[in-house]
């Protein structure tokens, strides 16, 4: 199965920035190609993308700093975008994000997927540049894999 993996870093505390990114009301002003808008709709949560309307939730735990993010046309067909946040040893964070290509899903349109998380996590780096710990850098470590399952 094809993936992509992203780690960036910031110079802002895991907790700062993981309250951000477990706030769903956030998503739109950071995931900015994925949720072009969030609404909510029958007490459930839609991104409306160049893609169409999606089914969207956050699971989030503080304690761990993992944020799955689930996104799909219906609640049977929701897919695991997992994430987390972690502590660094200078008092910043990193942000890892993982994501796997949908069965069916064409690669040309995967590999854009992954071009624009990039984009995205370079809006969060905006976001938490300047922060006061000593890791004020982000680089992004792209991983790209395919098992035997392909």
């Amino acid at each position: 199965m094809n993936h992509h993996t992203v780690t960036t870093t910031f110079g802002a505390s895991r907790d700062e920035v993981f309250a951000y990114l477990a706030d769903i009301e956030k998503l739109p002003e950071w995931a900015t190609e994925f949720a072009r808008e969030l609404k909510l709709v029958d007490g459930h949560h839609k991104v409306v993308n160049g893609l169409g309307e999606f089914l969207f939730e956050l699971h989030a735990d503080a304690a761990t700093g993992v944020i799955d993010m689930l996104a799909g046309p219906d609640e049977d067909t929701l897919l695991c975008f997992p994430t987390r946040v972690v502590a660094t040893p200078t008092g910043g964070s990193a942000f890892t994000f993982t994501m796997f290509q949908a069965p069916g899903q064409p690669d040309e349109q995967f590999a854009s997927q992954h071009i624009s998380l990039q984009r995205e996590l370079g809006n969060l780096e905006r976001r938490f540049r300047g922060s006061s710990a000593d890791d004020s850098f982000a680089l992004i470590r792209p991983d790209s894999k395919e098992d035997a399952d392909g």
